[in-house]
């Protein structure tokens, strides 16, 4: 299919027409997983995948589903495309999109060709992917995969207050499928690569070969407050003090490192936050990565060891909340050959790689053989609004996903 293309004004324009959906006041893109402007996202997609002649399906955690299955396909499992169309606050406008409005386009353009598949294709939109607003991420893939209760995802809250179960029905996308009511054949997720590998090494594909693990704790230090001015140091119980030294333990462990580990304190709040008063309490996050599981365990146990010294030396109480933790993925062998093959067809240079960042896919990888394909993104930037990734990128990245479809819907 090397000599055929999708149709880059189609994929392009839609792209920028849904980066213009749910921009506030101040112009910044934020569609909150199950939030109005959430809602307005998969209504403008829903009218796409119906204008295209494929089946809307939903399901009950309001996953969406585009299902293209012609005659003599019943039955035989799906092969699915697709990412998450929910953003972070002050997004860009590719991260999660770029995947779904790809897949969409692959479907349209096979159908227009008189392309005849042996099973069907499926594009999907995944709920609460970037987990913003409701934890864990990746929320909608993980329940789909068994991996989370459907009726404990719904049960969750949000930041803001609401439940997920009754924002989605608020928005009108609590569904009637149950999670898990079409297994792929294989799952395949274009994205933009979020990171600046392909860019430096002035590479056009990455053929995503294996996914970090990811682990998410929530460390509370509480201490006592008194006065900034009358306490000397040497009675200080510090909160804030003994969190900074959190924050630079792990950074200094990171860089020591000859591993690619990386380590991240993202949240941070003290109380009762007054700038004359010691910090009787701190509250931050810690996000560790690392694509070796064996790797990550240490890193937990180094961090719970510094934290048992650390309260020791500072005379101060630190408990540990688990937020999320997912083991690191092996995308599926043959998949990820099949897109280095398709990228040499049409003269791409393409690397393999490893993701940094969590996506559908791994949860996806439970249940099915999956990969990714990541395209450049410009500097590395993501979950920014100066996230961007050059036209002739985009299409490329949907072309190879265009290409990889085509073989491996007409396997028997």
């Amino acid at each position: 299919m090397s000599n055929l293309s999708v149709d880059s004004v189609r994929l392009l324009g839609r792209l920028r027409e849904l980066g213009g959906i749910g921009r506030d006041a101040d112009g910044r893109l934020v569609r909150l997983a199950a939030s109005d402007t959430d809602r307005e996202g998969r209504d403008r997609l829903g009218r796409w995948i119906e204008a295209a002649g494929l089946e809307l399906a939903i399901d009950r955690i309001g996953n969406i589903f585009g299902i293209w299955a012609p005659e003599g396909t019943a039955g035989r499992a799906p092969l699915m495309l697709g990412s998450h169309i929910d953003t972070v606050i002050n997004a860009g406008i590719y991260d999660g999109c770029y995947g779904v409005i790809s897949g969409l386009e692959v479907i349209e353009t096979l159908k227009e060709e008189g392309f005849i598949p042996t099973r069907p294709i499926v594009v999907a939109a995944f709920t609460n992917e970037e987990g913003v607003r409701y934890a864990p991420d990746m929320m909608g893939s993980l329940v789909y995969a068994g991996g989370l209760d459907i009726d404990a995802a719904l049960a969750t809250t949000g930041t803001d207050g609401p439940l997920l179960g009754d924002e989605l029905k608020g928005i009108g996308y609590a569904g009637d499928k149950e999670p898990g009511f079409l297994t792929p054949h294989v799952y395949i997720e274009l994205h933009i690569e979020q990171g600046p590998v392909l860019e430096r090494e002035g590479l056009s594909i990455g053929a995503v070969e294996n996914l970090q693990g990811i682990s998410w704790q929530r460390v509370t230090i509480e201490g006592d407050a008194n006065h900034a001015g009358t306490t000397p140091i040497s009675m200080r119980r510090d909160a804030g003090h003994a969190a900074a030294r959190v924050v630079t333990f792990l950074r200094e462990r990171a860089r020591a490192s000859n591993t690619p580990t990386v380590a991240t304190v993202g949240c941070m709040e003290f109380q009762p936050n007054a700038i004359n008063v010691i910090p009787s309490k701190a509250i931050f996050t810690v996000d560790l990565r690392d694509p070796d599981e064996a790797r990550l365990r240490e890193e937990e146990a180094a961090l719970a060891r510094f934290l048992e010294m650390l309260s020791a030396e500072e005379n101060v109480t630190v408990t540990v909340e688990r937020l999320a933790r997912f083991e690191p993925v092996t995308f599926d062998e043959r998949i990820v050959t099949e897109i280095e093959t398709a990228a040499k067809a049409r003269a791409l240079p393409c690397r393999r790689m490893t993701s940094g960042a969590g996506h559908d896919a791994q949860m996806i990888a439970r249940i099915a053989p999956a990969a990714m394909i990541f395209v450049p993104s410009r500097g590395g930037i993501s979950h920014n609004p100066r996230e961007f990734t050059a036209d002739d990128d985009i299409i490329a990245g949907a072309d190879i996903l265009l290409d990889v479809t085509s073989k491996l819907t007409l396997e028997e």
